[in-house]
């Protein structure tokens, strides 16, 4: 009896500790945003354009947004290495599953024909949306989610501690380092199933533009970038593109030194 209560007492103490690990490893993951010490981080600097960004010019003289983008601990959250990578969730795996689905015993139905079919053609809007920004940034789509420096999820976005209200689209972003001491990004984008519609496209415009370094919004409307979903959701314009340059001019202490 007296053993019985020691080992119920030890498994109490071990599932408690292992519930603590697990609610601060959420937290780590869930709070890209946390402070770093600057002393710790490489120094700061600019890299060059790439020529597809430095040849840019806006005739229009349209403006930007420039002061409305948050700078982070490490700067501005700017891509050195290209082609940036890119993962989709659906165009890869749903490939697989039709193979799957012909080469079982088990007959296939039309809802799982369908359902293929769906996630295709969410993989294929998704690819065409994000290509748009590839005249500026080279990009490169990529069927392993392990190599990518961007990955796009067809799932909710995830709750955050402390902000329960759901959302339909989000990014986040981690950092790495590695032994050379050099700092880099990667970025996770959450879609909703529930975009539906011209809403798909706008929303991947949107948190692509976040992942590509604009980390933060505009207060026009007719910017990609806007804060808020609009009715008629518009084209990447010169706006968001004069914000993007200048922000990939500023400095950094993220990519090789």
């Amino acid at each position: 009896m007296f053993v019985n209560r020691i080992v119920s007492v030890y498994l109490r103490l071990f599932f408690l500790g292992f519930a603590v690990w697990m609610l601060a490893f959420y937290f780590l993951i869930s709070n890209p945003n946390v402070e770093v010490n600057a002393q710790d981080l490489p120094t700061l600097k600019t890299h060059l354009l790439p020529p597809t960004l430095a040849q840019w010019k806006d005739t229009s003289n349209s403006g930007d947004y420039f002061d409305r983008i948050e700078v982070q601990d490490v700067g501005y959250l700017i891509w050195s290495q290209f082609p940036i990578k890119v993962y989709v969730e659906s165009s890869q795996n749903s490939k697989k599953s039709e193979n799957n689905l012909f080469s079982s015993s088990v007959k296939s139905t039309p809802d799982s024909l369908q359902n293929i079919s769906r996630s295709r053609q969410w993989a294929n809007i998704v690819i065409d949306a994000i290509w748009e920004w590839n005249t500026y940034l080279p990009l490169q789509i990529v069927d392993n989610p392990e190599i990518a420096d961007i990955k796009i999820f067809n799932k909710r976005p995830p709750l955050t501690p402390g902000n329960l209200r759901a959302r339909s689209a989000e990014t986040r972003y981690q950092l790495h380092e590695d032994e050379n001491g050099t700092l880099s990004q990667s970025f996770v984008i959450w879609l909703s199933p529930m975009q539906v519609g011209k809403y798909l496209p706008a929303a991947v415009r949107h948190e692509f533009g976040h992942a590509l370094g604009i980390w933060g919004h505009s207060s026009e409307k007719t910017d990609v970038m806007y804060y808020s979903q609009v009715a008629e959701p518009p084209p990447i314009s010169a706006r968001d593109i004069n914000t993007l340059k200048r922000i990939y001019l500023q400095a950094t202490r993220l990519g090789v030194q």
